[in-house]
């Protein structure tokens, strides 16, 4: 197969859906108390990485009550037409997230769609908990995410291809920084983040907005 001549690189978690898992996890599952982890992140005290783990680690509940979890993420509902007019159109589409690769696929699977996914890796215990693991075979590998998101921008611009970033959170702005403003997709936190710097960025509220930019006219004339 030839390498893709245009890529987008996503985020998953609150740019292919709606939630975030792990807020999800402690809204329904946990208590406020089990986002110490992440707050210890915010501040300077521990890897993205290391606070996900810690988060994760602390749920105990059957499987079945986790998997509604993944329904309750809301992905888009236009995500595999959206796929499927991209792929059309020679776009090649990577996940690139620092969450874990369990539930990710889960969902994936679950809509019947096929994707190169770089996340965590993980797997869920009976009863819990989570366990995800960094993914230190990877040569996307990073200490910091477990996932070196600019780093899979980086291997595909290296290639030549066109490269379009699609992100929600602070996690995703080395990425998003590495591609020219006109790919650059970015909603909430990340959203904030880009404007603080003034940054220019195109904003989307779900990710089949991405896409359909990606197929105007506009976008094509820029490729």
């Amino acid at each position: 197969m030839a390498d893709p001549k245009q890529v987008l690189v996503t985020d998953f978690d609150g740019t292919i859906t709606a939630h975030d898992f792990y807020l999800l996890a402690v809204q329904r599952l946990l208590s406020p108390e089990a986002l110490t982890p992440w707050n210890d992140c915010l501040a300077g005290k521990i890897p993205h990485f290391t606070a996900l783990q810690r988060i994760f680690r602390q749920i105990r509940a059957p499987e079945s009550v986790v998997l509604e979890l993944l329904q309750a993420m809301r992905p888009d509902p236009h995500l595999a037409d959206a796929l499927s007019a991209l792929k059309n159109a020679g776009w090649h589409v990577v996940v690139a997230s620092a969450g874990c690769q369990w539930y990710i696929c889960r969902i994936l699977d679950d809509l019947g769609i096929q994707l190169e996914v770089h996340a965590n890796p993980g797997v869920y215990r009976e009863g819990g908990p989570l366990e995800m693991e960094p993914p230190v075979n990877s040569p996307f590998y990073s200490p910091e995410t477990g996932v070196d998101k600019a780093g899979i921008v980086r291997f595909y611009q290296k290639k030549d291809a066109t490269v379009a970033y699609a992100g929600d959170g602070y996690a995703d702005l080395p990425a998003a920084l590495l591609v020219p403003s006109a790919y650059r997709f970015a909603r909430a936190e990340l959203a904030s983040l880009l404007s603080q710097q003034k940054q220019k960025f195109i904003p989307f509220t779900v990710w089949s907005d991405v896409a359909r930019h990606l197929l105007s006219p506009v976008a094509v004339g820029l490729g």
